[in-house]
């Protein structure tokens, strides 16, 4: 478990230091092109710092599904079960 918890802490480390170096060289070149009104834009979003997104979902059971095949699934489930009612 703790094995589980450390590789998803390093991949959301590693997400945010992608995240962050795209953002820092989209401010630079709007920078250089004088492009005033994008680098404001971008300096108030880096300023909402990065939130990470994960997806996973649980199961019928509980269980935690992380891969996306099994997510897609689950979802097309309970879709299939949130709309096929019948005897209304």
């Amino acid at each position: 478990m703790n094995n589980v918890r450390r590789e998803v802490s390093r991949h959301f480390r590693n997400k945010k230091k992608a995240c962050m170096r795209a953002k820092i060289e989209e401010l630079e070149t709007n920078s250089k092109i004088q492009n005033i009104r994008d680098l404001y834009r971008g300096i108030n979003d880096f300023k909402k710092r990065y939130q990470p997104r994960c997806n996973i979902v649980k199961d019928e059971k509980g269980d935690l599904v992380a891969d996306s095949h099994g997510i897609v699934a689950r979802w097309r489930n309970f879709f299939s079960q949130l709309f096929n009612v019948r005897g209304v």
